[in-house]
């Protein structure tokens, strides 16, 4: 059994921000409590269910307000965007922009350049609903923050960035292989 307070596996960095000389993890030392993917999961499972409750009295559940975050921040405004950005069906997406749409909060317009593409907006009535949703995020993440330094976060926020740069690198690594 290993102890959650230490660390996986028995390297140490000569430097901070050296690369270890030897993987992290192995067989016979990986367990779920320092497992930092189940970590991760976990945080966010519990990021989204604050968010979820404390949204929830405005009427939007997390498989609304986050497409429409997205289509109100502009980072995507149409199908295929808002379906790689969020990792989701687009099929599944399309149904639930089809409730969205039904409830008067996002309007889809099909491209004049090119017509199949469909651009994604929120109407007027989908901005007043998606108000809330920065405040809320802000006052989760900030609880999820106690006790953490600005230069903590700082630290978490560059430790975080190379790890999503690993693993961008990774997928890529995995689509050129599987198409070349």
């Amino acid at each position: 059994m290993t102890d959650s307070s230490t660390s996986p596996a028995d390297t140490s960095d000569a430097e901070a921000g050296s690369a270890p000389a030897a993987p992290i993890y192995s067989k016979g030392n990986w367990a779920r409590d320092n497992s930092f993917g189940y970590l991760m999961r976990r945080v966010v499972q519990i990021m989204v269910s604050q968010a979820d409750k404390r949204l929830d009295a405005h009427g939007l559940t997390q498989a609304q307000w986050t497409p429409m975050f997205m289509i109100s921040k502009g980072e995507c405004n149409t199908l295929a965007a808002l379906s790689r950005e969020l990792q989701l069906d687009a099929g599944a997406l399309t149904r639930t922009l089809d409730r969205l749409e039904a409830k008067g909060l996002c309007k889809r317009e099909r491209s004049t350049e090119d017509r199949r593409v469909v651009h994604l907006g929120l109407t007027p009535e989908g901005e007043a609903a998606i108000a809330p949703v920065p405040g809320v995020l802000c006052e989760v993440s900030n609880r999820l923050l106690d006790g953490f330094t600005r230069e903590e976060w700082q630290t978490l926020m560059v430790f975080l960035r190379r790890m999503l740069a690993n693993a961008e690198a990774m997928r890529d690594e995995a689509e050129a292989e599987r198409h070349g």
